[in-house]
């Protein structure tokens, strides 16, 4: 069986089908030996490198998905051996490597999905499939029904309009608000970005579902289960 050469490189989690169609028409991508042309196609035997460096391939058929919940102080970054990432409590594949579907800045807990397939962890998270995110926040102060329709509404953010889809307010101190909301933005810190737009600070936050798939109570902070294949069809039925 063989796969276009894009497809296999998208696949690793190295780049897009596209990015990778541009490295192999710059001639840095070569085929075992041989330097890689557009409409190559490759076997499973087949060796990919990328500058000099060897791709690690996942198997065939073995797609695996899993939740984690990340605590605060982890980065959503590639690990180097110095600063403590999401990568590091997760458990080791054969072969390829674990692509994250999305991310959650340093501060943030919750739902964090991982993939070894890059090709579909890209197709998962693509804008086209409007994703709901749902994240639980604690606000410092008591916004007013006024601000929370701005909120709704939407707002302009680095030159993008983003809002909440849904908005529920829940308990209330004297100092903080509780809130849950939905957002389809992805874009790094949007949930924070919105509050701090109308005057107000993020004091925690987690998210809680990321499309089909919610974050078990049970799954403590640090640890990660796999999604079976009920759960994984749920999340990658309606794929543009």
């Amino acid at each position: 069986m063989t796969v276009r050469l894009q497809k296999a490189i998208a696949d690793t989690g190295h780049s897009s089908r596209r990015k990778a169609e541009e490295l192999i028409f710059e001639g840095r991508v070569y085929i075992n030996e041989k330097k890689a042309s557009i409409g190559d196609k490759i076997s499973e035997s087949d060796q990919i490198f990328i500058d000099g460096k060897k791709l690690h391939r996942a198997v065939a058929n073995s797609t695996k998905i899993l939740i984690y919940n990340k605590p605060i102080g982890e980065e959503c970054t590639s690990p180097d051996g110095k600063k403590k990432t999401v990568f590091d409590n997760l458990p080791k594949l054969d072969s390829g490597r674990w692509i994250s579907l999305g991310r959650l800045d340093i501060n943030t807990t919750g739902l964090l999905l991982f993939c070894n397939n890059g090709s579909l962890a890209n197709q998962i998270i693509h804008p086209s499939n409007n994703l709901d995110r749902e994240y639980l926040a604690r606000i410092r102060g008591k916004p007013t029904e006024k601000d929370l329709k701005k909120l709704l509404t939407g707002i302009s953010i680095d030159g993008n309009k983003i809002k909440f889809t849904d908005l529920v307010k829940g308990r209330e101190t004297t100092s903080h608000s509780w809130f849950a909301m939905v957002i389809k933005e992805g874009k790094n810190r949007a949930v924070r970005k919105l509050w701090n737009s109308i005057g107000f600070e993020v004091s925690r936050l987690k998210r809680v579902r990321l499309g089909p798939i919610f974050l078990s109570a049970k799954l403590k902070l640090g640890e990660y289960e796999f999604l079976d294949e009920k759960e994984i069809k749920k999340l990658t039925q309606n794929l543009q």
